[in-house]
């Protein structure tokens, strides 16, 4: 019997030819990540082992992205516990300052996650690195804590559901709205503790940055991983970055599936997902006159060079309205240079939006942008749950930059078709 990609690459990490969903297994990790919100859980827990030194200083990745800049005193103390943990251990992969971006932006950037990786974070959304045909998941920061000490990670083995996207995409249409219609089609338990494996002649077609997308919202559907098969894209986006060498799997023909569900795309128009789930998904087109208060067009899912350039064309030489705070947050310093070299930030200003430094800020609810009683915000971010943007009877409506931007033109929930 084959093997999907995903079963392939636990194998190989725990030195074995075959391994079967619902196994226990215990595979070595190839980057262990956490974050100024969960590493000082994770440091902690690695102190209780009493070992004295991280498994491998250069295979930890620690990024100061969440609350910060420091937005108060506890985050600096936060972000200063993790430093000093990051100096006494010479970690070579810690971010902060200038040299920070959102950390699921920034390790594929800077090639510290390769094809063929496992790749363990105490940050859900760590899933994204499925793009680059990695086995990646979101973990406890006790399991990154025990990661640090033993450079392992105990897991079950998940089953993978085969999803297949065919047809034609309409206009505007993206990654992201693949995503958000799939979720809305299967639920956000429909890939519980599964691994959901992205294939198809449209996934064929999609550009390295919309497959970041889709992969960072597996978890959105309960899944323990996205995965996309390497391709000519993936190793050209890959081999001037990487920083090591790297292995690469693909399923076998014959390779066992809990599922395979088509999906034609020829049906799917701009999406958005309504308050409180990233299952409330339905055409832009579709919501009534939904007035909002805020845009944020940014965040892991959706705040690469890329997503600022749809964005920009839609803005430019146009004014955001007047009852809408429209933020954009380059998702990292890399993306912010190129965003500046390209006119897209004064574009950006002269549209009267507010440009961020790098941050995770208002995804989280953190700061950069937080929603008070009765606000509603449309995010190209990945959450929409009560209170996720602020106050609790604050509202986030899920879409991708061209609707973000069109909504902000518009003052309320629009389709970027609407703009002319």
């Amino acid at each position: 019997m084959g093997l999907t990609i995903t079963e392939k690459i636990l194998a190989n990490h725990c030195g074995k030819k075959f391994v079967e969903p619902g196994e226990f297994i215990e595979p070595k990790v190839d980057i262990a990540l956490s974050n100024d919100v969960t590493a000082p859980l994770a440091i902690q827990e690695f102190r209780t082992t009493g070992i004295k030194k991280v498994f491998d200083k250069n295979k930890i990745a620690l990024v100061m992205d969440h609350f910060t800049p420091n937005k108060d005193i506890n985050s600096a103390q936060q972000v200063k516990y993790v430093r000093e943990f990051a100096q006494e251990q010479k970690i070579k992969h810690y971010y902060e300052g200038g040299n920070v971006g959102v950390e699921h932006a920034l390790l594929p950037e800077k090639g510290i996650v390769v094809p063929g990786d496992i790749v363990v974070g105490a940050d859900s959304h760590t899933c994204t690195y499925g793009a680059l045909g990695a086995f990646a998941t979101g973990v406890g920061s006790t399991d990154i804590g025990a990661a640090m000490a033993t450079g392992k990670i105990w897991l079950k083995v998940p089953q993978t559901i085969k999803f297949v996207y065919k047809g034609k995409l309409n206009k505007w249409v993206s990654g992201k709205d693949l995503i958000l219609y799939t979720i809305g089609k299967i639920g956000v338990d429909g890939a519980l503790y599964q691994t959901m494996e992205l294939t198809g002649e449209v996934i064929d077609k999609l550009p390295m940055h919309e497959r970041f997308t889709m992969a960072n919202m597996a978890i959105e559907a309960g899944g323990k991983s996205g995965i996309f098969h390497v391709d000519k894209k993936t190793l050209d986006y890959v081999s001037k970055r990487a920083l090591r060498k790297f292995k690469v799997f693909a399923s076998d023909k014959d390779a066992k599936y809990a599922d395979v569900i088509e999906i034609n795309c020829s049906e799917i128009y701009p999406q958005i997902s309504a308050p409180f789930l990233p299952s409330n998904a339905k055409a832009a087109k579709a919501v009534k006159k939904t007035y909002i208060n805020q845009v944020v067009i940014g965040s892991c899912t959706n705040g690469r060079i890329e997503d600022l350039r749809i964005a920009a064309g839609i803005l430019k030489n146009k004014k955001v309205n007047s009852n809408v705070r429209t933020l954009i947050i380059p998702a990292t310093p890399a993306v912010y240079s190129d965003a500046l070299k390209e006119g897209l930030l004064k574009i950006f200003m002269d549209a009267g939006c507010v440009v961020s430094a790098p941050t995770c800020g208002p995804c989280l609810g953190g700061h950069m942008g937080i929603l008070a009683a009765g606000e509603r915000c449309v995010a190209t971010t990945n959450r929409n749950f009560v209170g996720r943007m602020g106050h609790v009877k604050s509202e986030v409506y899920l879409a991708s930059p061209a609707v973000a931007a069109a909504s902000a033109l518009k003052g309320y929930v629009a389709d970027p078709n609407e703009i002319k």
